[in-house]
Parts: C-alpha cells; sequence; structure tokens
C-alpha cells in the first residue's frame, strides 16, 4: 500500500519598510526514488522572481529564485504531490554479517565512498561527547542494531524536545548538556556520537506526517515546520532512517528532502536581504502534510 499525498509549506519574512533581496536557495522537492514518485510541484513568491531549479552535489534538488523588486513582506509558497511508498525498517533486511557488530566493518570502496559521513565534523574538546557514544556500547560482541536502539530510547527518556526561534543548530556537545533541543539539534547529536562508534551517518531535512491530522491517536514532535532526522548505512540495507526525536525508524511518517554530511549544507530556506538592521520584524512558516488516499499495490 502506497500513500497519495500533498504538501504545503509556506514561509513569510516581514520587514518595518521596503528592503531589497539577494538570491534565495530552497529545498522543499521530496526526494525521488524507490519510496517517492512526484506528480507535480511548484514554487511560488509573492515577490516577482526569476526561479530556476539545479541539482547539488549530494543530488539533491535545489530551487534558486533571484528578485529584481523591494518589498516589505516576502512570501514564498511551495507545494508538491506524490506517491510516498514508505519506508521499511532494519528488521525487514538482512544486514551482512559486516554489518551486525560495532564497529561496523566497511568494505575498501565503501570506506571512500563514505568517508565524509564517517568522519566527525564536530569538536568534543572535553570528551563528553565520545564518553556518552561510548555508553551506548555494552561489549564487545554488541549488536549494531542494539546499539541504535539504546540510543533512540535515551532520547525519548533523558531528554527534552524545545522549539526555539533562533535558526541554526546547536553544537552537538551543548544539546547533550542542555539534554535538550529540536529535531535538528537531536539529529545532529546522534550522527555526531554514531560517527565516532564507526557509523556512516547523515543529516536529513524534510517533512513529517502527523497522522494525528488524520484522527491518530498519538501526534509527532515537529509537525507544522521542516523536520529533521538521520541516516545510517548499514550493508545490506543500505541507509536507513532514524528520527531520534519522535523514535521512527520506518514507515510513512518520515518524508526526506535533503542528506547532507553537517545541518549547514541542508537548510531548507536561505537568503539575503538588504536594509537597516532593525527592519527586520521576524518571520513565520507553516507546513502541511496531507494524506489525501491510498493506492493500492498492483
Amino acid at each position: 500500500m502506497a500513500i497519495l499525498g500533498r504538501i504545503r509549506h509556506v514561509t513569510t519574512y516581514r520587514y518595518a519598510k521596503p528592503v531589497t533581496f539577494g538570491t534565495h536557495r530552497a529545498m522543499f522537492l521530496p526526494r525521488r526514488g524507490a519510496s517517492a514518485r512526484l506528480l507535480g510541484w511548484s514554487a511560488e513568491t509573492s515577490i516577482p522572481s526569476k526561479i530556476h531549479w539545479i541539482s547539488d552535489s549530494r543530488s539533491n534538488s535545489v530551487t534558486v529564485m533571484d528578485f529584481t523588486e523591494p518589498g516589505s513582506e516576502l512570501a514564498f509558497t511551495f507545494e508538491v504531490s506524490g506517491v510516498y511508498f514508505g519506508v521499511n525498517g532494519v528488521e525487514a533486511f538482512p544486514l551482512d554479517r559486516r554489518a551486525e557488530e560495532v564497529p561496523v566493518q566497511y568494505t575498501p570502496d565503501e570506506w571512500t565512498d563514505l568517508a565524509g559521513y564517517l568522519r566527525p565534523h564536530a569538536e568534543d574538546p572535553d570528551g563528553s561527547l565520545a564518553a556518552w557514544a561510548k555508553s551506548f556500547v555494552a561489549g564487545d560482541q554488541d549488536q549494531a542494531t542494539d546499539v541504535l536502539r539504546r540510543m533512540l530510547r535515551s532520547f525519548r527518556d533523558s531528554f527534552h524536545y524545545q522549539a526555539r526561534e533562533e535558526e541554526g543548530t546547536q553544537a552537538p556537545g551543548e544539546t547533550l548538556r542542555l539534554r535538550s533541543g529540536t529535531c535538528r539539534d537531536y539529529a545532529w547529536l546522534m550522527i555526531e556520537a554514531l560517527r565516532r562508534l564507526g557509523f556512516a551517518s547523515r543529516f536529513v531535512t524534510g517533512y513529517l506526517y502527523d497522522g494525528a491530522v488524520d484522527g491518530s491517536a498519538v501526534g509527532t514532535c515537529g509537525a507544522g515546520a521542516t523536520h529533521a532526522w538521520l541516516q545510517v548505512f548499514l550493508p545490506g540495507a543500505g541507509w536507513l532512517d532514524y528520527d531520534p526525536t519522535n523514535q521512527i525508524s520506518a514507515g510513512f511518517d518520515l518524508i526526506p528532502v535533503a542528506v547532507a554530511r553537517h545541518p549547514a549544507q541542508a537548510i531548507p530556506l536561505a537568503g539575503s536581504w538588504f536594509g537597516d538592521a532593525n527592519d527586520y520584524l521576524g518571520m513565520t512558516v507553516s507546513v502541511a502534510v496531507e494524506k489525501i488516499g491510498e493506492v493500492p499495490d498492483l
């Protein structure tokens, strides 16, 4: 069974008086492949713009928008519809034996391809991040999937989800110290911890389907905005999703848009404007992920 869905993503920036705008880049198109088929999409701006599309070095679709007129309000409206087949969890795949224990044994070719996702990116000056990562390994013969499950559970049991207005992503050490953060903070902390255990891990930004919209008894954290999680490469299964915010690793809830080595490479919408510093009045974001229907197996 596949899900027919629609996503509407609106971001609005407001200013005290008209300002001018530089190039803006957006990532909103779900990644196409075995798990998704796109049926249609559109990008509109409240101020006239020239729009074109590119693919970055990680095969993410990027919408590039250039403006020639000033304005006191700039709104971006992105819409996409498609068929989503969902993703299977690790239980659905027979892992290679070299993926069963910690550290995972990657082949020379895999090491070459995965080097950027294996090497830690963030600093760990006091060693607290490495120590936290090692605390999830029970012994030399520990199962890799057990380590992943323990780490996911730790976010549920020991961390407090905290939305905030500030842009950007906390350093992993700061999220660990505070034991709180946003979905981006959680994902980045788990990625950097797993890299220190020898897991190839990458950052994912995308959308989160909240079943509560369609009557589910339990909602999810992070719905109503763009979402972030991570993927781990396990030989025999490939890239598998892990969402530390909601403890999700399979199903239809996670809809990936972009993958990256670190969060700064996967910002949903970024650009520049020119005016006085106090002209900026703030922004609002609204994301609706709707299930339109189901597509029966053929």
